[in-house]
């Protein structure tokens, strides 16, 4: 056993990150200043959108889109109940209601043919969500959005740095959000992006994260004077501090790095797990190319003698912090008192009696690794039949 608990996820931050904070804490702004245009034009230039708008955090961004994209009550939003509750959650915000559509087996992305059999007179909007890393099959989603005039909201929270067919997810749809948590590919402590090619977009999500007002004097109705500013709807204050953006800012320098290192780690799993007949290695697409957020082991339960609960307690003994991801979002407690019913998405449901995250993060040591690979061997050998 490890002397030391092995999170599944951890930020790896440098000096120069640091640096980075500190000129900020020193200088004039510490909420919004100019960092975080930079950040923002940054991220832009990175995944080739014309524009970025920051948030507070993902789920805000996810808040903004839906609000960008007009969803309101009686408009249903589809997205995959294999994922974190906020992309499900924004929709209830603006007032639209969710609809999950069941998941591709292989990938344990949303399936578009499962998206199609939802589709509605009333649906206004999809959710993707690229999930662990890999991008949804974008193609087949994008001709649904065209066939039926859909807005397409990209939960790239995971996909920071991954490819589909060769372009960087983040300009390949109407809008892609980026989630900056500590477990993500790079942080801002917390904190999330929007990012678009259309104006209308930005302008809209630019005024909603700062309480729906603008100074912008294209946009006002009248004009007092340069104090003047106008609150032409009700927004939030979402706004991203200038620290954070430091930090941000500083850690994209590193975003290939920190992915390859991912895929090295991946490799030295797959070699090893490709072998063990109870568990499944992640499948992944040849036109993707995933940046890898997650690493999903998937149990062959019927190899096993045990339960998945009993493979992770059994793994966390040995120091080794396993995850799950995730518990489907149709069968939380508050989807179940808005009548969303279990057994509804068998595919969903299966998957996550199966599957544990392992250990995956640039920090990692060669012999993290080793121990991450050893314990799953040993655990696997235990309790197989």
């Amino acid at each position: 056993m490890r002397d030391t608990y092995l999170p599944y996820g951890k930020q790896m931050l440098d000096d120069a990150d640091i640096e980075a904070v500190v000129k900020v804490l020193k200088g004039d702004y510490l909420t919004t200043g100019p960092m975080i245009n930079k950040f923002e034009e940054r991220i832009a230039e990175y995944v080739g959108a014309k524009y970025a708008v920051a948030f507070t955090n993902g789920t805000a961004a996810l808040h903004g889109a839906c609000f960008a994209a007009g969803i309101g009550e009686g408009d249903e939003v589809i997205t995959s109940p294999i994922t974190f509750a906020a992309s499900a959650n924004c929709v209830l915000y603006q007032g639209g209601t969710v609809v999950f559509a069941d998941i591709d087996q292989q990938s344990y992305n949303i399936d578009p043919l499962e998206i199609q059999k939802k589709i509605t007179p009333n649906t206004k909007a999809i959710i993707p969500v690229h999930f662990t890393g890999q991008p949804v099959y974008l193609d087949a989603i994008h001709k649904l959005a065209k066939e039926h005039n859909l807005v397409i909201i990209e939960d790239a929270a995971h996909a920071l740095g991954a490819t589909y067919k060769g372009k960087k997810i983040g300009a390949l749809s109407d809008m892609t959000m980026f989630s900056f948590h500590p477990v993500k590919h790079i942080t801002t402590g917390e904190g999330g992006i929007i990012t678009t090619n259309s104006k209308e977009y930005y302008e809209k999500l630019m005024q909603f994260r700062s309480h729906g007002i603008t100074r912008n004097p294209e946009l006002l109705t009248e004009n007092h004077g340069p104090w003047y500013y106008e609150m032409q709807f009700l927004g939030y204050n979402y706004r991203m501090t200038d620290i954070q953006a430091a930090l941000g800012y500083s850690q994209l320098e590193k975003l290939d790095g920190f992915v390859q290192r991912r895929k090295e780690i991946v490799a030295n799993y797959n070699e090893v797990f490709r072998d063990i007949l109870e568990v499944q290695t992640p499948y992944q697409h040849p036109d993707t190319d995933s940046s890898w957020h997650l690493y999903i082991l998937k149990l062959n339960l019927d190899t096993l003698a045990v339960s998945r609960k009993v493979v992770f307690e059994e793994l966390h003994k040995l120091n080794i912090g396993v995850n799950v991801h995730y518990i489907p979002v149709h069968t939380l407690s508050y989807y179940q008192e808005l009548d969303y019913k279990k057994g509804s998405l068998p595919k969903s449901e299966q998957l996550y009696e199966e599957i544990i995250s392992l250990p995956l993060f640039p920090l990692m040591q060669e012999q993290d690794i080793q121990d991450v690979i050893d314990a799953v061997k040993s655990v696997i050998k235990k309790v197989r039949k």
